[in-house]
């Protein structure tokens, strides 16, 4: 009995490894564009009850397909993790489970985040499984490209047009330009998540935005946040003024200001730390967003 307890515990170790569901920054990124595009579309005098029932489904949605993606990346980069300090102790990298029972696990996740995916309409469901060309897509883009972290910021911001869909039932301009402010959010975040793993990638082939642009890569990730922010203006420009809504954006800003001059690329734990620090961002820019309906 207590080896078989012993059993459970470990493949439930591996498990939580492989899918990094340990590591809430990842399924949170992939949830806050969700959360933007429900806060843009839904109107509070409707019954709040159904904001937040499709805020719990989207956040479900954003940690079984955040899981299922770690995986099957896990799969694809299983010969290359094993060279990387950061990544060589993946259970995959480190055979303590095998590709098959690796694809069973992401089987299972994708069948999951589907019946989550049906409780919406027609529209939603259609981009849904659009979505799943770009998140299987990915993995392959360090390999051919410079810009893996461009394609990540399509994938991991696809939620912000679903959301609306599943609210608005159709697809406007305004709703394609918060989702073009959160890719080059993305493109700055994940520049900076690659700045860790610099030396190891290009000791052996792989691209990134990262080393592109290693010279100048404060300058780079800069840029990217200006473009958001640059966006995001245009797009609520008829609302800044003295508000609670130029109040959140300010801050907003401030957040993404912060990590421009909190990491430092040859030190991989501060590179962590200003990433991590983008839930905060998420947080903040939803909070601004959510905050047009009571200004």
């Amino acid at each position: 009995m207590v080896f078989t307890r012993h059993i459970f515990m470990k493949h439930i170790k591996i498990f939580i490894n492989l899918t990094r569901v340990n590591k809430p920054i990842g399924f949170m990124l992939l949830f806050w564009p969700c959360s933007w595009g429900l806060a843009y579309a839904y109107s509070f005098n409707q019954n709040f009850k159904l904001f937040l029932i499709y805020s719990l489904l989207f956040f479900c949605g954003s940690v079984l397909m955040r899981s299922a993606g770690c995986i099957f990346n896990d799969i694809v980069d299983k010969d290359l993790d094993k060279k990387v300090k950061r990544t060589k102790d993946r259970p995959i990298a480190a055979n303590k489970i095998t590709v098959q029972r690796s694809l069973i696990y992401v089987i299972i996740l994708c069948a999951l985040a589907f019946l989550i995916l049906i409780q919406f309409n027609a529209l939603t469901i259609i981009l849904g499984l659009g979505s799943m060309v770009l998140a299987f897509s990915y993995p392959f883009m360090k390999r051919i490209t410079y810009w893996p972290q461009l394609f990540l910021g399509l994938t991991f911001n696809w939620g912000i047009i679903m959301a609306w869909a599943s609210i608005n039932n159709n697809i406007t301009v305004d709703i394609i330009m918060l989702y073009v402010s959160a890719i080059f959010w993305t493109l700055g975040y994940d520049t900076i998540y690659g700045a860790q793993d610099m030396v190891d990638d290009e000791i052996i082939g792989i691209k990134s935005a990262s080393i592109k642009f290693k010279k100048n890569i404060k300058l780079f990730v800069g840029t990217s946040y200006f473009i958001t922010l640059s966006v995001l203006c245009y797009l609520f420009l008829n609302l800044i003024g003295l508000n609670l809504f130029t109040f959140m954006f300010f801050l907003f800003s401030a957040s993404l200001f912060y990590q421009i001059v909190k990491f430092d690329k040859s030190r991989p734990e501060s590179c962590l730390t200003s990433f991590k620090f983008n839930n905060m961002s998420g947080l903040i820019l939803f909070l601004t967003i959510f905050s047009i309906n009571i200004s």
